[in-house]
């Protein structure tokens, strides 16, 4: 049973605009609480999946200046024949405005026992990205540029605003102790209206037209025979200030989706026009 990465999306972040390559400057990427029903959509013949239930809530906050921090912990109850699993994943993470340095933390905990920690910084120079790992011991990695996690959202804008609609990238989001990115397809659609519960939840931000957006993440050293072979996918709507919903993540044994209930947006600091101040 392949448990979800919690880097998916979340993948993880109003304005009144719509998207186009005729946008001159990119739109803040909105403070906010988002609050999401976990559910089982699908498992395929060879799963021992029966049901699945859960609570994901993130909370996003900051500005280019300040940089970028993030609080995420999804909670799942995985019902087999064998019997029930609790997956508790909690993610705290703090990027800076330009996207040069990263800080992370990752607890992964399975009926209330701690199993993964993980832990460090990442900083992204002329050479290519240079991790340090605190947890769950001390190591060095090297590997060639990548984006973190908000810098991805941010891309994905500024590749929309230049017409691409499918680019790929590679990523590190720190999720996981690893020696290399996590390389990203990325396919974005035309702008479409909500038409689901989640227009209402996010008020007037709903009114407006969100990008569909898919996702498909390739582990490193998943060629195989010539071929990459994609390790999961995401498909989600997405509005230009990192706003997301109707969340669909799919793996090879099972797929879930991620609902929107709440959302509660914070206010952008209209103050910050200039970019990073500062590291932490």
């Amino acid at each position: 049973m392949r448990m979800v990465r919690h880097g998916f999306g979340l993948v993880l972040l109003g304005v009144s605009a719509l998207y186009g390559a005729e946008r001159a400057a990119a739109a803040p990427l909105l403070p906010h609480r988002a609050v999401y029903d976990l559910k089982l959509v699908s498992v395929s013949d060879t799963s021992d999946i029966e049901a699945l239930s859960g609570r994901w809530v993130f909370d996003f906050s900051g500005n280019a200046c300040e940089g970028y921090t993030a609080e995420s912990r999804l909670v799942m109850r995985f019902e087999t024949a064998d019997g029930s699993r609790l997956i508790d994943r909690r993610v705290s993470t703090f990027e800076t405005g330009d996207g040069r340095s990263f800080k992370f933390k990752s607890e992964s905990y399975a009926d209330d026992e701690l199993e993964q920690e993980v832990e460090g910084s990442a900083t992204l120079g002329g050479d290519g990205v240079t991790v340090q790992y605190t947890k769950p011991e001390k190591a060095e990695v090297e590997f060639e540029a990548a984006k973190f996690p908000t810098s991805q959202v941010i891309e994905m804008m500024d590749k929309v605003r230049e017409g691409k609609r499918f680019y790929e990238s590679a990523v590190f989001d720190g999720t996981e102790m690893v020696d290399d990115a996590v390389l990203v397809s990325v396919v974005v659609g035309r702008p479409k209206e909500l038409t689901g519960p989640a227009r209402k939840v996010l008020g007037d931000l709903g009114k407006e037209k969100f990008l569909p957006v898919t996702m498909a993440y390739f582990e490193p050293g998943s060629e195989q025979e010539g071929e990459h072979i994609s390790d999961y996918d995401v498909s989600f709507r997405m509005h230009e200030n990192g706003v997301q919903t109707d969340i669909v993540i799919r793996y090879p044994d099972y797929s879930m989706a991620a609902d929107l209930i709440e959302f509660s947006p914070g206010k952008i600091d209209t103050s910050c026009t200039k970019g990073p101040k500062k590291d932490r």
